[in-house]
């Protein structure tokens, strides 16, 4: 049997993590969460074992483009972890630097159901294993 894949979902709206947590909980994952960046960057750093990280761009105490960048300098732990955005409509530059910075993707709430997210990540983690 394969080994449980674990997900950090960094997200400061409450019900959004709940969705997302019971889809990935259905589909086997093991889900780490929070509501701000700084613990979110912090998370990321002390668990190498995470298999993805879904971070928000509009987070309190540090936003995710600030989180990205700490997560992909050289000397952080995580550096390696893949991660995708969440974002919103109309955050196209944003995203743009996202991806410049190293995010590996990102996904657009508001055109997602949980279900489909879950379905792009583990897409992603297969296509990477290949």
């Amino acid at each position: 049997m394969e080994p449980k894949k674990t997900v950090l979902i960094v997200e400061d709206e409450q019900f959004l993590i709940d969705l997302y947590r019971k889809a990935f909980s259905q589909r086997g994952f093991t889900v780490l969460e929070t509501i701000d960046g700084a613990e979110g960057l912090e998370k990321a750093n002390a668990n190498t074992l995470i298999d993805i990280i879904l971070l928000d761009i509009m987070l309190p105490e540090m936003d995710g483009i600030s989180v990205l960048r700490k997560l992909k300098e050289s000397e952080s732990p995580a550096k390696n972890i893949p991660i995708f955005m969440l974002t919103n409509l109309g955050q196209e530059s944003v995203i743009k630097e996202a991806l410049r910075i190293g995010a590996d993707g990102y996904i657009l709430k508001s055109k997602y159901l949980p279900n489909q997210i879950v379905d792009e990540v583990e897409k992603f983690l297969n296509d990477r294993k290949k």
